[in-house]
Formats: structure tokens, sequence, C-alpha cells
């Protein structure tokens, strides 16, 4: 069973896509974003799946690739064109490879036109294909800069792109409207710059007048990713350093129960805030509370939020983990950075068999 995902980066518009091979657990990620590697690391370890390489359509000009990011993070290896002449590239693709991931196949067609270097990349079964931005969602990749030339991205929509089958869905790099997926029938019919009627002469007249500023971030963009994403200068650490975090999918930090019950049982208990977000009457029923917790309920937050210092990290905690999972992002959002909840919650801790204080009746 293929496994699919269609993620977004707002500032960019950019689409990242994860495919992921449901019996061997293998996946690969299209066009990830740096910004963006704690989020998408999360979704493949959540899916159960192992990120074995990142592909780039391109050499983007908007935004910084995440491959670098993921390689040091999980070994991912990096695969771009290599008409780019990127440093760091684990393997150079060329026109006509395959890249594997488990029992499924990607196809390499080179479409230049955007840049030299545009690469699609075509499942195994032609039943999509992930076209960066040599084509958009009625519309295309600009021709303007980067080896940019009109005539070659006509030819390469229509000799690459408009040749697969027409219930072929189209995945593009980018959209900047909310639109998520076309197809080939669509986009043959209906695409008003290299649809229908349109001749590589009408093609050209048109993109030959755009008349479209440069990226902003082009000048940041481009070096950073004919360097594959990585850092001129060592970026330090990342992750949170005062305790063995987990960022999960849903945007939040945890830490798991056996962590922070050795961090206690370890003396280190008091460099923490252990903050039990609960009502009074469950703080003292039979489930318990972590020795040394203090009691602050959610529900009186809605006037102010606790009075809590930020010289101690802050371990959030509830019956299930739901409401300290809130209570933590409320934390972040006014400043407080070390903020972590416990995965779980009591129910977790609990069924770990870890030590409680539970109040006499």
């Amino acid at each position: 069973m293929l496994v699919f995902r269609q993620l977004f980066d707002p500032a960019s518009s950019t689409y990242t896509y994860l495919l992921g091979d449901q019996a061997s657990g293998e996946a690969v990620l299209i066009d990830p974003v740096y910004e963006h590697a704690l989020r998408d690391g999360a979704l493949i370890h959540e899916l159960g799946l192992r990120l074995i390489a990142t592909l780039d359509t391109h050499v983007h000009a908007d935004h910084v690739t995440g491959a670098w990011r993921h390689k040091e993070r999980c070994g991912s290896a990096i695969h771009l064109a290599a008409c780019a002449g990127a440093h760091h590239v684990d393997r150079p693709l060329e026109d006509g490879d395959q890249v594997g991931f488990g029992s499924r196949r990607i196809e390499v067609r080179a479409t230049p036109g955007h840049t030299d270097g545009c690469l699609t990349f075509v499942l195994d079964d032609r039943s999509m294909a992930f076209t960066g931005d040599c084509l958009l969602i009625r519309g295309c990749g600009r021709t303007d800069f980067q080896q940019g030339s009109s005539r070659r991205l006509f030819r390469s929509v229509h000799e690459r792109i408009f040749t697969l089958p027409a219930e072929c869905l189209l995945y593009p790099g980018h959209d900047y409207r909310g639109l998520t997926v076309s197809s080939v029938a669509e986009e043959t019919r209906f695409n008003p710059r290299l649809g229908g009627d349109a001749n590589e002469g009408d093609f050209t007249g048109y993109m030959d007048h755009l008349g479209l500023p440069h990226p902003k971030l082009m000048a940041v963009a481009v070096p950073a990713n004919l360097r594959c994403g990585r850092p001129e200068q060592s970026a330090g650490a990342t992750d949170p350093d005062w305790a063995p975090l987990t960022f999960t999918f849903a945007g939040i930090w945890e830490i798991e129960p056996t962590a922070l019950a050795e961090r206690i049982a370890g003396g280190r208990g008091g460099e923490l805030v252990i903050l039990d977000v609960r009502e009074p009457e469950e703080f003292a029923d039979a489930l318990g509370h972590i020795h040394g917790a203090q009691l602050l309920p959610l529900s009186q937050w809605s006037s102010a939020l606790p009075t809590v210092g930020k010289d101690r990290p802050i371990v959030t905690v509830c019956r299930s983990g739901t409401r300290s999972a809130q209570a933590s992002v409320l934390l972040r959002k006014a400043g407080f950075e070390r903020v972590a909840n416990l995965a779980g919650g009591m129910l977790r801790w609990r069924a770990e068999s870890l030590p409680v204080v539970v109040d006499a009746p």
C-alpha cells in the first residue's frame, strides 16, 4: 500500500510530498523545506516509516531545501539533478533514472525550462507525477532567471508531462491560491499558457511579458540550495538540550514518562517545574500525581497565565496528555521556550508503574 501525504509551507507556498511503501516502511520526501524538517520527521515517525531519500525537483530560489537537515537527523540520501552542479549530493539524477522505496519506484524525467536542472518525478504506475515548478496548476514556472528558457519549458511540458495518461494526477511544487492537485487531462485543456491550441510562439510571447520581480529570498536560497541546504557555518543544536524530547506532527514537544522519571530519580527533578493542569479533585484522586508537581488548573488560565518563572524548563501534565498539550502551546506562545508535555499524561505514567503520590481520603 502506498502512503501519500501533501504538506505545505505557507511562507513560500511550497508543497512537500511524502511517499512511503507501507510493507517495507521505506519513504521518500519530495521538495522538503528547511524550516519544516522537524514537522516532516515527526510525521514520518508517527506513520511508522523510515526516510531513505530526499528528492528536490530543482535548485529552488524561494526557499531553502530541508535535504541536509534530514540527512543529519536520519541519514537519508540527497537526490538532485546532476546538471545542477550542487555540492553534497549523494545521488546525482539523470533523465530516465529510477528511485526505489520498498517495492515502489519513481521515474526521473528531465523537464528543463524553468531551470536547467528541473526534474519531474513520475510514480511507477503513472498515476501521479510531481512536476516541481515546471508545470503548476493552470500555470507554470517562470523562465527569466537560472538558465530559464520558455522554448525549452514548452517542449518539456508537452513532450514529458502531457504525454502521461490523461488521468495521471499532477502535483505542483507551489500553488498561491490554495489549489492542491490537477491532472494531465485538465492541464492539456485548461492551462491558459500551455494548454488548448497554444503553440510555442504563443507561449514564449506570454512568458516574455510577465514582468515579475525576482523572488525576495533568491540571493539566499540559491547559494544555500547549491549546498543542499547545508549551513555555511554550524547552526548549533536545533533540538532542545535540557531533556530527551520528541517533536510530534501536531507541533508539540513531548517527554516520555521514563525519561522524566529517570531525571527525578537522579536528583535532577528540582531543575524542572512539573506543572499539573488538572482540576484539584483530579490531582488528589486515585490516579495520583507526580512528586513535587505544582497544581495550576488549566481552567483557571482564561484570565491570565500562571505565574511561573522562565529560569527552569517546564513539563506540563494532565490525565491523558491532551489538556497539558494545550497548556504547553499557551506557554510557548507566552514566551516560555523550554516547555514539554508529558506524553500520555498520568495514564501512561501509571501504566509504566512509575511512582506517584496519592493523597489520603
